[in-house]
């Protein structure tokens, strides 16, 4: 089985449907994986996605949250986890007919001030991070494709500025270190790094910088996973930059690989 799929935070579901059903027309990934659609699953647009030829499958939370897998490859509903018993939609799996499971996650954002002394959403991401980790440690996956919002950028060319960020949220040590330890528990490999090792690469550009394009201050937030018994047949990875100047952006981009399984 050979599928491309794309994962992206689209910051509302239903605020931004019409860029999801443009780069669904114009991109057709097979599969698509959404974070933070900030809505119930009834009253995420299931009907406009079915249209184009996807299934939904997702867990919503009112305003906040919510992550969904749009498929137009048979998938069924794999489950999903609740990290740190909050009760959050923050991690919905789905599993393909060749046996792939492809695990959706939306890692807390972690607050402005990284010291969970001071800021509980910094020790919630955190301790999200520790769940993660010890899940995958207890239950080695096998056949499987994570992706999502993981809100940390680890390399420092991931960054505009390793030096300036190593004490802002998502780069701060603290995480990079918490974000390997999930990645070697899994034994996960990091399919867009594998594909494209060397540079700069950025999949969030923050609603604060007036000309996001030319200031060019981004960070890679966005990522696709897969563990080391498939991914090799991980490819064709890349980062459609040009949603960031689409209508009513999200801050985020889809992130693209192609896997011949």
């Amino acid at each position: 089985m050979a599928f491309t799929l794309a994962t992206w935070n689209i910051n509302s579901v239903r605020l931004r449907q019409d860029i999801v059903a443009k780069l669904l027309g114009e991109n057709a990934p097979d599969i698509l994986c959404l974070q933070e659609c900030k809505s119930p699953v009834e009253l995420m647009p299931a009907e406009a996605f079915s249209a184009l030829g996807y299934s939904l499958i997702a867990r919503g939370q009112k305003g906040y949250n919510g992550v969904a897998i749009l498929s137009r490859i048979p998938a069924v509903d794999a489950g999903h986890r609740d990290f740190c018993a909050k009760g959050d939609a923050r991690h919905v799996a789905a599993r393909l007919e060749n046996g792939v499971t492809i695990h959706n996650f939306y890692v807390p954002a972690g607050g402005d001030v990284p010291d969970r002394e001071v800021n509980e959403k910094f020790g919630h991401k955190l301790d999200f991070l520790t769940e993660m980790r010890d899940w995958f440690a207890a239950e080695a996956p096998e056949k499987s494709i994570m992706v999502g919002d993981l809100n940390i950028a680890p390399r420092e060319d991931d960054v505009w500025s390793h030096k300036q960020l190593l004490k802002i949220v998502s780069h701060t040590p603290i995480e990079v270190d918490h974000l390997a330890q999930v990645q070697n528990a899994g034994n996960w490999v990091d399919i867009t790094r594998a594909n494209i090792p060397e540079g700069q690469l950025y999949s969030w550009w923050s609603y604060r910088s007036k000309d996001w394009d030319a200031a060019d201050k981004g960070r890679r937030l966005d990522h696709i996973w897969a563990t080391a018994d498939i991914a090799a047949s991980g490819h064709s990875s890349h980062i459609l930059r040009e949603a960031r100047g689409w209508e009513k952006p999200s801050d985020h981009v889809p992130v693209f690989a192609s896997f011949d399984l």
